[in-house]
């Protein structure tokens, strides 16, 4: 792996971590030291022939993106900040609730990372986000996202590639972030290893992402209710468009959200945020 010599220690043995699991996602890995964005490095290489569960890492990304193009706050060393190739034939339909089985892989590694006592604190939050619930219970703060970007051919999704980030090492946040961010060290009892945790995220979307591609949510569907951010919480569209309480999630990766009137509204895409009262 090129470039393995400038990448922190806790990221240099991730092959062996990735292998230890057994499964196929990692088999082919790309370690770097810097890059503009693991998701462009991941497109080119699908389109030159990678091959399905290629992996490329980064520990420092100077054009890294979250959705809507917004940027990702990436100091070197501090983040796992990594995209994988996944190969699968679906319809665009599919894309949507590959988007949240990524996020729910994200939580149930942060879930092993923070610990029995703590683990029901690791949420996903529609439509691609993973937050820490605080210890009251009031609110949470962004530790992951997910960015999901897939290439047709014809009528049919030929590859997937998922970005994802998740803050681990960091300990302070920029002004702008700190109320709204936090990381898994801020929030474990031990340091993680982010090799341990790639290799988790991996082992958990080996289990999960090609049944959902085919299938739908409906595997995955009773683990994901169980651990929405926003469920049961006052919420409102960043446009104005959508207020409510949301009420889950439906089968097609969809945001339910009941008006006060009683009208259920579908949400399809777009970004939600909890509505002050």
């Amino acid at each position: 792996m090129p470039g393995t010599s400038l990448v922190a220690p806790d990221l240099a043995n991730v092959a062996g971590a990735i292998r230890a699991r057994g499964g196929r996602l990692g088999e082919v890995i790309h370690l770097l030291a810097e890059t503009g964005s693991t998701n462009d490095d991941a497109k080119a290489g699908a389109r030159a022939g990678a091959p399905h569960g290629a992996v490329w890492i980064a520990e420092r990304q100077t054009r890294g993106r979250g959705r809507q193009g917004r940027a990702w706050v990436s100091p070197a060393g501090e983040s796992l900040l990594f995209s994988v190739l996944l190969r699968v034939s679906c319809a665009p339909a599919r894309v949507p609730p590959l988007s949240l089985v990524c996020g729910l892989a994200v939580r149930d590694a942060l879930a092993r990372v923070l610990g029995e006592r703590d683990a029901g604190r690791a949420l996903v939050k529609w439509p691609n986000d993973v937050v820490v619930r605080d210890r009251a219970g009031a609110g949470w703060r962004k530790v992951a996202g997910v960015l999901v970007e897939s290439a047709l051919v014809g009528a049919k999704v030929e590859h997937v590639v998922v970005g994802i980030g998740v803050n681990v090492h960091t300990r302070e946040f920029p002004e702008e972030l700190a109320a709204i961010a936090t990381s898994v060290a801020r929030e474990a009892a031990s340091p993680p290893d982010r090799a341990e945790l790639l290799a988790d995220v991996l082992a958990s979307l080996e289990r999960d992402v090609e049944q959902v591609a085919h299938r739908g949510l409906g595997a995955v569907h009773g683990r994901l209710a169980a651990h929405d951010a926003l469920a049961g919480r006052a919420v409102e569209s960043d446009d104005g468009g959508v207020a409510g309480t949301a009420c889950g999630i439906d089968p097609d990766g969809r945001l339910l959200v009941r008006r006060a009137d009683g009208v259920l509204d579908k949400v399809a895409s777009g970004e939600v945020r909890l509505r002050v009262a």
